[in-house]
C-alpha cells in the first residue's frame, strides 16, 4: 500500500519549543513506556536512563528535551497537561530523584545523571534516543529517532525520507504533487475536497470536523495568549516579547473578553499595507513567543514553524474576507496538511537534516498554497503558490543562537507568513500552464540541497547566527 500521511499528523497539538526535540523524544518516552508495559517490565522497575545522540544532544537544553523526556516519562501527556504544571513537575523529580513512571511506579531518576547528553551522531538520522530501563536482575533499552514534525521511528533510512509502519489504503494515495493534481483534473474536485475524501477513509466527517477544528481554536488561542503577554522569554538569551508591544499599537479601543471577539475587533481595525504587515508578524510572533516559552502550539509542520500557518490564516480571515467561518478555515488546514505531506514524502521537514529550510521554508508553501485555494486559486496555481514559497526559502539554514528556538526563529516566521501571501498572490495572477518549476522538482531541490548542506547550519548550533553572534552581546 502506499504511504499515508493524514492532516492530523502533519497538525499535531504540542508543547513547544520544539516538535523533533520537545514532541518528538516526549512521544519517544510514552512509546518506550508502552513497549516495557507489554512486556510487563514497567512494573518491575527500578531505575530509567536516556541517552540522547547527535543534535537533540548539541542543542537539546535549548529546546528542552530533558525536560520533554522526564515529562514523558511521567506519564504527561502534551496535548493535555495544564502548561502552569510543568514547572512544578519538574521541580518535583529534580528535588527527589524520583520519577513516577507512567504515573504507575517510583522509580530512582537522577535528573542530572540519567539523561545523558552525547555529542556522537547514530546513524540513520541526527536525532536519536535511547531510552534503557533497569530492574533488579535485567535491563531493556530501545532506540528511537525523532524525524521533525513529531514523528518518531525506530529506524530511519538514510535519505529521511520515512516509511511509515503502519500504512492505510487512502482512495486517492498522495505521493507528490503530480499525483494530487492528476486526482483534482480527474475528478473535478479541489484539493482540500480530495484531502477530505482521503481523510474519509479514517475517520468519521464528525471527527475530522471536529479535529480541524480543535487545531485551529488552540492556534488562535496561541496567538491571543502570545498577544497579551508581556515580559522576557526563558533561556538566558532575554529576549524580550515583542508581541505584546506590538498587539498594543494595534488593536484599537474596541473591548473583547475571549479570542473569538478578540478576532471581531481585529476586523474592524485599520487595514493600510503597513497594518496588514503589522499584523501577520504580530501573529507569527505572538505564536512563536508562547512556543518559546513551553507553551502549547499546533505543530505545522513544526514547533519552530508554528507562527507562519495560523499568521496567515489569521490574515485571511481578519483582512481578506470578514464572512469567513469554519468551512474556510477547514479548508484552509486541509490544504496545508496535505501539501505539508507532500514535502516529508519527497524530501524532510527535520532542521537537523535539511536546515530551516524544510521548517520556515516548508511552513510557507503549505500556507501560501493553502491561502491561494481560499482566494479563488486553481488546483494548479496552489501548487504553484507552494512552489514559490518554497523557492525562496531553499538553502536557509538553521542556526539557533544557544540551542534556543528564539533567535532567529522567531523572527523567520514573520518572514515565511509574509513570503506565504506573496506566493499565493503572484500565482493568482499567473497561468499555472506557464510555470517553469513544478512543486515535485522544488521539493527534489529542496532535498538534494540538505544533502549538501554542511552538518553545522543544520540544527547544530555549530555555524552561522549560533557561532557569529556571542552569547555575551545577548
Amino acid at each position: 500500500m502506499e504511504e499515508c500521511i493524514s492532516v492530523f499528523d502533519m497538525l499535531k497539538i504540542g508543547v513547544g519549543p520544539s516538535s523533533s526535540h520537545t514532541l518528538g523524544p516526549w512521544r519517544a518516552a510514552e512509546r518506550f513506556l508502552a513497549e516495557c508495559r507489554a512486556g510487563n517490565m514497567l512494573n518491575q522497575a527500578v531505575r530509567i536512563k536516556t541517552d540522547l545522540y547527535g543534535s537533540l544532544s548539541l542543542t537539546g537544553k535549548g529546546h528542552a528535551t530533558d525536560l520533554a523526556i522526564l515529562l514523558g516519562l511521567s506519564g504527561q501527556d502534551p496535548e493535555t497537561i495544564p502548561i502552569a504544571d510543568i514547572d512544578g513537575i519538574v521541580q518535583t523529580v529534580k528535588s527527589s530523584h524520583k520519577i513516577n513512571l507512567g504515573n504507575e511506579i517510583l522509580v530512582d531518576f537522577d535528573f542530572e545523571k540519567d539523561i545523558v547528553f552525547n555529542r556522537n551522531f547514530l546513524p540513520f538520522h541526527a536525532n536519536g534516543l535511547t531510552f534503557t530501563l533497569f530492574t533488579s536482575d535485567k535491563e531493556f533499552s530501545e532506540t528511537y529517532f525523532s524525524i521533525g514534525g513529531g514523528f518518531v521511528v525506530k529506524e530511519e533510512r538514510t535519505n529521511a525520507k520515512k516509511k511509515l509502519e503502519i500504512k492505510c489504503a487512502f482512495p486517492y494515495p498522495i505521493q507528490k504533487a503530480d499525483e494530487l493534481l492528476d486526482y483534482c483534473k480527474k475528478e473535478n474536485k479541489s484539493i482540500s475536497e480530495i484531502v477530505y475524501e482521503n481523510e474519509k477513509s479514517m475517520r468519521s466527517e464528525e471527527e475530522i470536523n471536529h479535529e480541524l477544528m480543535r487545531i485551529w481554536d488552540t492556534m488562535l488561542e496561541c496567538i491571543y495568549i502570545g498577544c497579551h503577554s508581556e515580559g522576557i522569554l526563558p533561556g538566558g538569551l532575554n529576549v524580550r516579547r515583542r508581541a505584546f508591544d506590538m498587539h498594543e499599537g494595534l488593536k484599537g479601543n474596541l473591548p473583547y473578553s475571549n479570542p473569538q471577539e478578540w478576532l471581531e475587533t481585529i476586523r474592524k481595525t485599520e487595514v493600510k499595507f503597513r497594518q496588514i504587515l503589522k499584523w501577520v508578524s504580530c501573529f507569527a510572533l505572538a505564536v512563536n513567543e508562547v512556543n518559546a516559552a513551553l507553551g502549547r502550539v499546533v505543530t505545522a509542520p513544526t514547533n519552530g514553524s508554528a507562527g507562519v500557518i495560523p499568521a496567515v490564516l489569521m490574515y485571511y480571515l481578519v483582512i481578506e474576507n470578514h464572512e469567513a467561518g469554519e468551512k474556510e478555515i477547514k479548508q484552509f488546514l486541509l490544504v496545508a496538511g496535505e501539501i505539508g505531506s507532500i514535502f516529508k514524502k519527497g524530501a524532510t521537514i527535520s532542521a537537523a537534516m535539511g536546515g530551516c529550510q524544510a521548517e520556515i521554508g516548508v511552513s510557507s508553501a503549505m500556507a501560501a498554497a493553502a491561502l491561494c485555494e481560499l482566494m479563488g486559486g486553481t488546483p494548479a496555481q496552489v501548487t504553484m503558490a507552494a512552489e514559490i514559497a518554497m523557492e525562496h526559502h531553499l538553502g536557509m539554514t538553521c542556526d539557533p543562537i544557544g540551542g534556543l528556538v528564539q533567535i532567529p526563529c522567531i523572527e523567520r516566521n514573520t518572514m515565511g507568513a509574509i513570503k506565504a501571501i506573496n506566493a499565493a498572490e503572484l500565482a493568482l495572477e499567473t497561468d499555472a500552464n506557464n510555470a517553469k518549476v513544478p512543486l515535485d522538482k522544488v521539493i527534489n531541490t529542496m532535498w538534494e540541497t540538505a544533502k549538501d548542506m554542511n552538518s553545522k547550519y543544520k540544527e547544530t548550533s555549530e555555524g552561522g547566527l549560533a557561532v557569529g553572534v556571542n552569547l555575551a552581546d545577548c
